[in-house]
């Protein structure tokens, strides 16, 4: 049996801060694509159905387009959630905005940003 080195512990230690560090970031990295495009999805339907600007047209877009997009990427793109996206664009209409958010706050947050409503649209004018 060939004795560990005294140091061993501190370098498993050293080892394991490295590899949580990397996690982080990957997981910070992941969180913050998916806010962008997030908002560019929501974006993108917005411009669509406001172009139409008929009610039947935009429920029949997104139910097919949740459809689909459900069936190639998963339970994230379904109808609810395509229409978190479009109300996560309409509250923050600028892409400037949403790049400083992204790297701030998760989607998680954002999504319980967004079921607050607009606060500055139901704050009584004075």
């Amino acid at each position: 049996m060939i004795p560990e080195p005294a140091n061993t512990t501190a370098l498993i230690g050293d080892l394991s801060s490295l590899i949580s560090h990397a996690r982080g970031r990957v997981a910070q990295t992941v969180n913050s694509e998916l806010v962008g495009l997030y908002w560019q999805v929501g974006h993108r339907l917005r411009n669509e159905l406001l172009g139409k600007q008929r009610a039947e047209y935009g429920k029949q877009v997104i139910k097919t387009v949740a459809v689909a997009l459900a069936a190639e990427f998963g339970r994230g793109f379904e109808k609810q959630n395509l229409y978190r996206m479009m109300t996560f664009a309409e509250r923050f209409p600028g892409p400037e905005i949403v790049t400083a958010l992204r790297s701030q706050l998760s989607w998680t947050h954002l999504r319980e940003i967004i079921e607050l409503g607009d606060p500055l649209r139901t704050v009584p004018k004075r």
